[in-house]
């Protein structure tokens, strides 16, 4: 069974996002997805400054079976970046809700978060 945390909105997609206090959100892939994919070996994240579609390609991770697109949950900025991905991939396997954060932007429209799935709803896309 995936770890879903509660607090946190998903995309049908399988990334997360969690609203900080600042107002900007931290985005990751999913516990399922870190799960599907595998041994996590190598991440590449969005540019800072890079203004996101909702809905737009914009990472990709790549494991020893395959490389996946990550998807912008919401349209926005990218703001920060996980550097820390870059030497240790893995730890988008070994904690993809903390560490493993993937990165940070500033919503085109707050309320955008508000649209996606919550913990159930996203759990129950799983099957």
């Amino acid at each position: 069974m995936s770890n879903t945390p509660a607090e946190l909105k998903y995309a049908k997609s399988h990334e997360w996002v969690k609203t900080e206090a600042d107002g900007t959100v931290t985005i990751g892939i999913t516990d399922h997805a870190q799960h599907a994919l595998g041994d996590l070996v190598f991440v590449e994240t969005p540019k800072v400054g890079r203004k996101l579609a909702a809905g737009e390609s914009c990472a990709v991770v790549e494991s020893v079976k395959a490389a996946s697109d990550v998807y912008a949950p919401i349209a926005g900025e990218v703001v920060a970046v996980n550097e820390a991905l870059t030497g240790a991939p893995e730890t988008l396997n070994t904690d993809p809700y903390v560490a493993g954060w993937m990165w940070k932007m500033k919503p085109a429209n707050a309320g955008d978060v508000g649209g996606l799935l919550d913990a159930a709803a996203y759990a129950a896309t799983l099957g």
